[in-house]
């Protein structure tokens, strides 16, 4: 059988008919492969292709054949991706409002290409990316990029921050000077991606909306903070800061009714420890970092969560009480 004009990229498209036409309910048979391959201007005869769909293994892709009737029918049992795994991260992707709607399905798109064209169309489905909320800074992966260059490479980086005004303009923030800052890490929060890093002027860890940072530039000066932020835990930073917002970080006792107990370990975690009161009512010393959308956390949970201590956060919340009835009622 004389060889067709693209043969040698035979094993190529093999491994994509197999992985675009087949999986665990989906088969093809060697007519079907030849014919396939043909339509790419590759010919190959039976003894070839049952070696080369064993070679298919040592790209992790492997094949299986079974025998139907009079003939063999192939499918791949194995790949990179099983498709509940494929659907986590398109929902993952989907929820993220730091990824924009295009990039969104550009993602998704790609991942699609893991599963056959059966089982793309069933994660295509999954898809629901019109109507969420998304962030509209389409420079945010190359900033993200940027970001774990700077960490890998221990350099400062700087950049511009904005705001949304009332007209519905970025507005840059200090009059659209740059921010200086050592970068340490990433945060995804709430659905948004936040950058860590050490404010040398104010000796004190920052962090910054991602998808708010324009122009970032790696600087050529060694980041500061390292001794700061050897003694940060990275998570419980994330954990403190209610809607990674600042505020002055205190030990907050809370006394929580019973039945509300998940909702302090779904926040805090099962190492926190509840002190029961009576047969209703518990307490918790939890870290966190005192502002309003803390407190407004606590009000949205009605008379379920109290805080008790200490008095100085007591007041805040008094005044953050008085301060909602006079503007609602």
């Amino acid at each position: 059988m004389p060889k067709g004009t693209n043969n040698k990229f035979k094993l190529y498209r093999l491994a994509q008919i197999m992985m675009e036409k087949t999986d665990e309910d989906h088969y093809i048979t060697m007519p079907e492969i030849m014919a396939a391959l043909a339509e790419y201007e590759i010919t190959a005869d039976r003894k070839t292709i049952y070696a080369d769909l064993k070679d298919l293994e040592q790209l992790g892709i492997e094949v299986e054949g079974e025998p139907v009737g009079n003939r063999y029918h192939y499918h791949v049992i194995s790949r990179s991706f099983e498709l509940p795994e494929l659907k986590l991260l398109v929902d993952a992707i989907q929820s993220s409002k730091f990824i924009t709607e295009s990039k969104s399905k550009n993602l998704i798109k790609k991942l699609e290409q893991f599963v056959s064209k059966y089982e793309a169309a069933k994660l295509h489905r999954q898809v629901f990316v019109s109507g969420r909320i998304k962030t509209m800074n389409e420079s945010i992966y190359y900033t993200v990029d940027a970001i774990h260059n700077a960490i890998s490479e221990n350099k400062r980086i700087k950049f511009q921050y904005f705001n949304w005004n009332v007209k519905k303009e970025m507005e840059l923030r200090h009059g659209g000077a740059y921010y200086h800052i050592s970068p340490w890490g990433l945060s995804w929060d709430d659905e948004n991606y936040y950058m860590v890093g050490f404010d040398s002027d104010a000796q004190i860890i920052k962090h910054y909306r991602v998808d708010k940072m324009l122009h970032i530039q790696m600087v050529n000066e060694s980041r500061e903070g390292k001794e700061h932020f050897k003694k940060l835990d990275m998570a419980d930073y994330a954990k403190k800061s209610f809607g990674m917002f600042g505020g002055k970080e205190q030990t907050v006792k809370l006394l929580v009714r019973n039945n509300m107990a998940g909702v302090i370990i779904d926040r805090f975690g099962k190492d926190v420890m509840m002190v029961p009161v009576d047969e209703d009512h518990f307490t918790v010393n939890v870290d966190v970092h005192v502002s309003g959308p803390f407190l407004g956390w606590i009000i949205s949970l009605g008379e379920g969560v109290k805080i008790v201590g200490p008095d100085e956060v007591v007041a805040q919340m008094q005044m953050e009480i008085e301060r909602l009835q006079k503007q609602y009622y």
